[in-house]
């Protein structure tokens, strides 16, 4: 079982008696039916719908910890620290540094509603479930410090694998709708839970169907050129490549023109190497190849 340190992972605390509410009301992430053991995605929008911060949240005794990059995490207390006013919330960045996932690639570990549990049905109580590599069928824990000293290179391409982009990596803060990033389909965005930052923009997305940008992943019969490499189709624009290993990656596409060029036979080129594209299984999507498809 693969463990990688990541060591640009920071951690914080949400704990009081108005924890749960305050987080409901602000966060894309519905807590309340969060499960124990389990980490969902979650982002605190801008107004516009806009992701301004991403992050993991599970539950930690009575409240709640946040995971998030290390560079983010000192700008998101303060945003929290803004909204919290008179709150009975207390927020308190923890001591730990970096986070280590780990993973079993034989895939003997089963899933249920209370955890993971290993080959011997023994449960994992130091760490929590990921519920995006849930979705893609592979049974990740998150565990905060450090336990394991595996290579990052082996998450980045377990995350290439199964379509999880990263903020940074494959998208900008500020410039991705949670649509974007899949978080419509990965367990971050609630359409259920009632109004949150930014709810209205993403909630009018969602009944109108007018996502167009979502995340892929790349392959080509050579190495991919580096992250942040226009992909195109016909000289026009289709998406920007993210995460590289090798000859994968991950990119966000416009999923309506880059059908329409598979469908009409049109190279995809990421500068100029060819590639192909392909959605995400977990996530559902097809390709829309006409006009119509990508209006319905």
């Amino acid at each position: 079982m693969p463990a990688v340190f990541l060591k640009d992972r920071s951690l914080l605390s949400i704990s009081g008696a108005e924890a749960q509410s305050f987080l409901q009301n602000l966060i894309t992430t519905d807590i309340i039916s969060l499960e124990a053991d389990e980490a969902r995605p979650g982002a605190l929008l801008t107004p516009q719908g806009k992701i301004l911060f991403d992050f993991m949240i599970w539950q930690e005794g009575n409240g709640y910890t946040i995971e998030t990059d290390a560079g983010q995490r000192d700008g998101l207390l303060k945003r929290l620290t803004m909204y919290k006013l008179r709150a009975a919330v207390t927020l308190t960045p923890r001591t730990e540094d970096g986070v280590t996932v780990s993973w079993d690639e034989d895939a003997e570990g089963v899933r249920d509603s209370r955890g993971v549990r290993d080959s011997q049905g023994v449960r994992d109580s130091q760490g929590v479930r990921d519920s995006r590599f849930a979705k893609a069928g592979v049974a990740l824990i998150r565990q905060p410090g450090k336990h394991g000293d595996g290579e990052e290179l082996l998450y980045d391409a377990l995350r290439i694998t199964h379509g999880i982009v990263t903020s940074g990596s494959d998208f900008a803060l500020q410039d991705a709708f949670p649509h974007d990033v899949l978080m419509d389909f990965n367990g971050g965005l609630s359409f259920r839970k009632g109004c949150y930052v930014g709810q209205e923009v993403v909630s009018r997305m969602q009944h109108r169907g007018t996502a167009r940008r979502r995340v892929v992943t790349v392959s080509a019969a050579t190495a991919l050129p580096e992250t942040g490499t226009e992909i195109s189709a016909a000289g026009k624009p289709v998406g920007t490549l993210g995460s590289v290993e090798g000859d994968h990656g991950l990119a966000i596409v416009r999923i309506d023109r880059a059908g329409a060029a598979m469908a009409a036979g049109t190279p995809l080129l990421a500068g100029q190497t060819p590639v192909s594209l392909i959605l995400p299984q977990w996530s559902g999507l097809v390709f829309p190849t006409s006009a119509d498809e990508a209006s319905a």
